[in-house]
């Protein structure tokens, strides 16, 4: 029986609680190239090791034709920590943003639903 390659790596993404978006973004690719390799019967070992590495995940049980479990324990051992200081500050900068943002829209909508009802006395319904 022929293993589906992108298969196998979509049930550990998954079963690991990864969304598409963040193991994009881990794998420093697109999330179309995440959804084409799920489809692919055979993935080249290159792309199924990115994606342990990505995840932390050591995919030699799944494909003990390809890799050995040392192959992921000696990327996970040299790979950097992510520094979380950097990340905080940068998701307190995007909720500063996000939360101007909503203030404005709601701003706005408030000031258009004021023109609305005013007009709508006179007749007319213009913006």
């Amino acid at each position: 029986m022929n293993k589906h390659y992108g298969e196998i790596v979509e049930k550990v993404v998954r079963r690991n609680g990864y969304s598409i978006s963040e193991l994009a973004r881990l794998a420093n690719v697109n999330r179309r190239s995440i959804y084409n390799w799920f489809g692919q019967q055979k993935l080249k070992p290159e792309i199924i090791y990115k994606v342990g590495c990505a995840l932390k995940y050591d995919f030699s049980s799944e494909f003990p034709e390809l890799f050995s479990s040392e192959d992921f324990q000696k990327a996970f051992i040299n790979s950097k920590p992510v520094p979380t200081d950097g990340l905080i500050n940068e998701i307190e900068r995007i909720n500063y943003w996000k939360d101007k943002y909503v203030d404005l829209l709601e701003e706005y909508n408030q000031l258009l639903s004021g023109r609305i009802n005013s007009n709508f006395g006179r007749g007319y319904h213009s913006i």
